[in-house]
C-alpha cells in the first residue's frame, strides 16, 4: 500500500527526483552541501543565463524538498527507490 510519502515521491517531477538522487550521490545526502555549491556557481562570472535560471528553479526546488523532508523526517530518496516502506 502506498503511503503519503509514496505519494508525494510519484507527483514529483523528473527535476525534483534528479536533484534528490544527485544529492544522495555527489553531495554525501547534503542538501546543504548541494545548496552552497549551486549558490556558488550562481554567483561565479561569466555565467549563461540559461545555466543561471536552471540554478535558481534548482533552488527552488531543493527548498521544497528539504522542507518536506525535515516536516516528515524522513529522507525522499528512500521513496523513489522503493526502500521505505
Amino acid at each position: 500500500m502506498a503511503t503519503p510519502h509514496h505519494k508525494y515521491c510519484e507527483s514529483l517531477g523528473a527535476e525534483e527526483r534528479m536533484l534528490i538522487t544527485l544529492r544522495d550521490e555527489l553531495y554525501g545526502g547534503s542538501w546543504d552541501r548541494m545548496l552552497q555549491d549551486l549558490q556558488e556557481r550562481r554567483r561565479g562570472r561569466p555565467y549563461i543565463f540559461k545555466l543561471v535560471k536552471r540554478i535558481e528553479d534548482d533552488l527552488s526546488r531543493i527548498e521544497s524538498l528539504r522542507t518536506y523532508e525535515q516536516k516528515h523526517g524522513i529522507n525522499l530518496a528512500d521513496y523513489i527507490k522503493g526502500d521505505a516502506k
